[in-house]
């Protein structure tokens, strides 16, 4: 079992960067693929991006791509989103979250969730 916090949210400036991390408990982190999903008030839960086991691959969602990074640390158990030149839009709040799937990109393909972090960004 997998235990994920996020952290780093917080209200930023159209524009700016921004790197969110999420800590997971557990031994077994490197045997999960990670994913970084987020939610908009009023909209369904959308996939940003995911990286494999080892870190050696990842993919993101089309309106991600050259703006948002996903990196590992499996020595630390912690995965990482950087995010670039942010837009109004990207306001949501970002959840990191476990499964076996690499690239998966529903929701109901991952196991465990964290409790989420609030990033707004104002124009």
């Amino acid at each position: 079992q997998v235990q994920l916090v996020e952290s780093g949210g917080g209200l930023v400036q159209a524009g700016d960067s921004l790197r969110l991390s999420c800590a997971a408990s557990g031994r077994t982190f490197s045997s999960y693929a990670m994913g970084w999903f987020r939610q908009a008030p009023g909209k369904e839960r959308e996939f940003v991006g995911a990286i494999n086991w080892s870190g050696a691959s990842t993919y993101y969602a089309e309106s991600m791509k050259g703006r948002f990074t996903i990196s590992r640390d499996n020595a630390k158990n912690t995965v990482s989103l950087q995010m670039n030149s942010l837009k109004s839009e990207d306001t949501a709040v970002y959840y990191c979250a476990a499964g076996f799937a690499f690239g998966a990109t529903r929701s109901r393909n991952y196991d465990y969730w964290g409790q989420g972090t609030q990033v707004t960004v104002s124009s």
